[in-house]
């Protein structure tokens, strides 16, 4: 995370832009909300109708929309009836009935069985304002998190009745923490095209004329298939709008993972008899865990667009349908009370001291008349300019609520180029998109093009889990507000976590979580845990950062207790740690590259004493590399040991230009740091005040030594000693400021 590489100038953008970030709603699997404290707000209160069973079915097969699936899929829109059953007076479809039964069926007909798409229709009271939901029912949901039996996902078309046009499209994806795939103003005559993700089936748009791909930002002559705000703008790309879009088609991976039901897989379960491995996600694209990798998955095949689905009642728009669909009203499913299954659960690593803990996420697929957004699709939509723009349209329509949204971007950390070997890390984008949980929210969200965003998230404190496929997980508190005084810049007020409001007509606030709004993941095979052991601290400890020498500041939150963060081993780190009196204490960490054993930090300190043992450690390490590029010059002898004349510095002119005058130089350093050290520990302020005016006065020798040596010096060990020595000159600085020994 050096500010020199790109990746410094992604965060400042994204920094510099959040304020476009948009508001949380219902998504794929509902959640409640009463909107009141930056969540999700589902109770509109807005009155709505059904029209005459004509008029619905006029208005569904107007827009009845085409459907692209991967050709991995194993789960196409179908009909549940045949899966009902009488249980406890009421109708009910059972996980293991549907899925064993649709398995079952599409092996013998060789052909997805029972294709419907159903559809439900509403009219705004007052308003020439109707909404058309079509509603797509998958007997199971695959993915890399999420799955679950049962699936249900919906596409909404807003049509002014008085215009006779379409307004706006919202295309259902995964979770309410989810940003919708959405569409404000398309051409009259478009027909909605979906192209649906594989296993989970959450939908992304495809309106433009690049049919079987989804286009998240113009290019040439091809518009977006989405008109979300932006999340961010980096220098070197264009906008990045706020929309789970399709990560397969968009060039990133997603690993698959297999669901299992009492430890096992689903496959061996005997309810399902008619399931195998093949009737799951291709083993190309599919892993059994996140933790059984060392390194990130790189040969997961991309997405390709085989099967297509149309409505049967007249030729498709686009001609190309290979499987026509019933459209069914929704009324002929509203006898159905529930959609059941054991429950299907996704552990998260969260690392903590000691030993990882392990958290798991639950999903389940609502009942859609149950629901809010069924009988007021406002309700789900996710974008705030959108719904804006409808409620100056139509007064049947409320503004957008107030809203908090988490945002970071996630990296990948590698060893950087620059560094030494095992002496420096950087991060670099990653092809890989991760999950991002809240363990206050059983609801996980993959990330998007590289960025976690969870929307309509409740105000308070929070602990946001990140896991990868072959990452080592990250954890850290993250504190959400949502004042919508707070002005449209980084604050850093009332905590570890800066915050951005938008300035337009849309109160929302974007918590920025990591550092500066990145996250870097470690991959597994390379990574040692720090653990900061807080018991018998001599005080309160509140902020736990770490910094690499090349990749600068890689963690920074807030710290209550033990607490633990993955680095990678190639790296050379300073722990920082400050206290409730905003006393700061360091502490260096270099992992053994060959030994993923944690490193601890027993009952870390702050104050001077802290700071002088820092930079006694951080100058011996600098000396030591740099005795290993030559011989040392060794004419002279090592300083003296009397007190005075150490703490002085000895070192004459004529030794400058040497590589043993420097290294000699570094130990006085080294002497005077200890000595501060010592004296601090023994509770002499004056005297360790003495020795730090000595350190500082020896350190400035050191560094001119260097400055004259550098050209000398092979580049990659040069670098790492200049910044060493200038960080020694900061925790030095900060120690003669210490109120606290």
């Amino acid at each position: 995370m050096d500010d020199g590489d790109p990746t410094g100038l992604r965060r400042r953008a994204l920094l510099g832009t959040l304020a476009g970030a948009g508001t949380a709603s219902l998504a794929g699997c509902p959640a409640p909300g009463d909107g009141g404290d930056g969540g999700t707000d589902t109770d509109t209160g807005t009155a709505t109708t059904t029209p005459d069973p004509e008029t619905a079915r006029r208005f569904a097969e107007r827009f009845a929309p085409t459907f692209g699936f991967d050709a991995a899929e194993q789960w196409f829109p179908t009909d549940p009836r045949p899966y009902t059953a009488e249980q406890d007076d009421e109708t009910v479809v059972d996980g293991f009935a549907a899925l064993d039964g649709y398995t079952h069926a599409a092996a013998e007909a060789d052909a997805p069985p029972d294709p419907t798409v159903f559809y439900h229709v509403v009219e705004y009271e007052a308003s020439p304002l109707t909404v058309v939901q079509y509603w797509y029912y998958s007997a199971f949901d695959q993915f890399t998190t999420n799955f679950h039996w049962h699936d249900w996902e919906v596409l909404h078309v807003f049509v002014d009745t008085d215009a006779d046009e379409p307004q706006l499209f919202v295309a259902s994806s995964h979770s309410s923490r989810v940003p919708n795939n959405e569409f404000l103003d398309p051409p009259p005559d478009r027909v909605p095209r979906i192209l649906s993700e594989l296993g989970s089936h959450s939908s992304a748009l495809s309106l433009n004329d690049r049919r079987n791909s989804f286009q998240r930002l113009p290019l040439d002559d091809l518009t977006a298939d989405i008109t979300n705000r932006a999340v961010g703008l980096a220098e070197q790309l264009a906008e990045l709008p706020a929309a789970y879009g399709l990560p397969r088609d968009e060039g990133l991976r997603l690993p698959y993972v297999v669901p299992e039901l009492d430890g096992s897989p689903i496959y061996d379960h005997e309810r399902l008899p008619a399931v195998d491995r093949d009737a799951l996600v291709d083993e190309t694209l599919t892993i059994r865990s996140f933790d059984a990798l060392s390194n990130p998955p790189s040969d997961l095949p991309a997405r390709e667009t085989d099967v297509v689905f149309g409505p049967a009642a007249d030729a498709t728009p686009d001609g190309d349908a290979d499987v026509t669909y019933d459209l069914v009203s929704t009324t002929e499913l509203e006898d159905i009370a529930a959609f059941t299954g054991p429950q299907l659960s996704f552990e998260f690593v969260i690392p903590e001291f000691a030993e990882d803990a392990v958290a798991g996420h639950i999903t389940t697929a609502g009942t859609p008349w149950q629901q809010d957004r069924y009988d007021d699709p406002v309700a789900d939509i996710t974008e705030p300019v959108h719904r804006a723009a409808l409620a100056d349209r139509y007064d049947a329509v409320s503004p957008p609520a107030p809203v908090n949204d988490i945002v970071a971007t996630v990296t990948e950390v590698v060893q950087s180029p620059d560094a030494p070997d095992s002496a420096g890390v950087t991060t670099a984008e990653t092809t890989l998109e991760a999950i991002a949980l809240l363990r206050s929210d059983p609801v996980a969200a993959p990330t998007f093009r590289g960025v976690a965003m969870l929307r309509g998230v409740e105000t308070g404190s929070h602990r946001l889990t990140i896991n990868g496929a072959g990452l080592a997980p990250h954890e850290e508190p993250v504190e959400v507000g949502s004042d919508g005084d707070t002005p449209d810049d980084v604050t850093t007020s009332g905590g570890p976590t800066p915050t951005v409001t938008g300035t337009d007509d849309v109160a929302r606030t974007a918590t920025l979580a990591g550092v500066d709004g990145e996250i870097p993941l470690v991959p597994r095979g390379e990574a040692t845990k720090v653990e900061v052991d807080t018991e018998g601290a001599d005080t309160e400890l509140t902020a736990l950062a770490v910094d690499d020498d090349f990749g600068g500041r890689l963690y920074e939150a807030s710290l209550s207790g033990p607490d633990a963060v993955y680095v990678h081993r190639s790296g050379a780190y300073t722990a920082e740690v400050r206290d409730a009196d905003d006393a700061v204490g360091a502490f260096r960490v270099n992992p053994d590259a060959a030994d993923p054993a944690p490193v601890r930090i027993d009952r870390p300190r702050t104050g001077k004493a802290s700071l002088a043992s820092f930079v006694a450690a951080i100058t011996d390490e600098t000396a030591e590399g740099l005795a290993s590029v030559g011989d040392t010059d060794d004419d002279d002898g090592s300083p003296s040991d009397d007190d005075a004349s150490s703490e002085r510095g000895d070192g004459g002119g004529s030794e400058t230009s040497t590589l043993g005058g420097l290294l000699r130089a570094m130990e006085a350093v080294s002497g005077a740091a200890s000595r501060a050290a010592e004296r601090a520990e023994r509770g002499d302020r004056g005297g360790t005040d003495r020795a730090l005016d000595a350190l500082a006065a020896n350190l400035q020798r050191a560094v001119e030594r260097f400055d004259g040596l550098r050209e000398t010096l092979p580049e990659p060990a040069a670098e790492a000693a200049d910044r060493r020595l200038r960080q020694a000159q900061r925790r030095t600085e900060q120690a003669a400021a210490a109120e606290k020994l």
